[in-house]
C-alpha cells in the first residue's frame, strides 16, 4: 500500500503539443527559440540551446495553436532552464510561465488544448510530506 501523497504544483494541465513560435529575450530583442514541445494556458516548454539565459529572464512569446487565425502574444518569464545534459531531461530548452496573457486568450487556449494529451511525465511527482503525515494521523485516530 502506497503511503505517500504525491503533489502537483501545475494549475494547469500541459499538453503534447508541438507550436511553432517566436520567443525574444526582452532585453536585447534576440531570437530565443521558434519551437515550443509543450503547451497549457499558463506557459510552454521551447527548444533552444541559447547560452545566457537564466530562471527570471524575460521574454516575449508570440505563437498561434488554434485554427482561428489568432495569435497569443504574451511576456513570460524563465521557469526552468534545462540544458540537456541527465539521460531523462528533455532536449536543451526553456520553461516559460505566461505574464501578460489575457483571461480571453487563456479560456481559448485551454478549451483548444482540451482534446489533446498531456505528455509523458519524464519524472515522478513529488512527495507532499505535510500531506503524507496528515494522513497517517487521520488513519491512525
Amino acid at each position: 500500500m502506497a503511503v505517500f501523497v504525491r503533489r502537483n504544483d501545475r494549475s494547469e494541465v500541459r499538453r503534447a503539443r508541438r507550436v511553432a513560435c517566436q520567443v525574444v529575450r526582452e532585453s536585447d530583442f534576440k531570437l530565443i527559440a521558434r519551437e515550443a514541445i509543450d503547451l497549457s494556458s499558463d506557459g510552454m516548454f521551447v527548444l533552444t540551446s541559447e547560452p545566457g539565459i537564466a530562471r527570471g529572464d524575460k521574454l516575449v512569446v508570440s505563437f498561434r495553436a488554434t485554427g482561428l487565425d489568432l495569435w497569443f502574444d504574451t511576456e513570460a518569464t524563465v521557469t526552468r532552464v534545462s540544458r540537456g545534459r541527465r539521460q531523462r531531461d528533455r532536449p536543451p530548452g526553456l520553461g516559460l510561465r505566461f505574464d501578460t496573457l489575457s483571461g480571453v486568450k487563456r479560456l481559448i487556449l485551454r478549451g483548444h488544448l482540451r482534446r489533446t494529451p498531456p505528455p509523458v511525465p519524464m519524472r515522478a511527482q513529488r512527495i507532499s510530506w505535510a500531506d503524507t503525515v496528515a494522513r497517517l494521523m487521520s488513519e491512525a485516530a
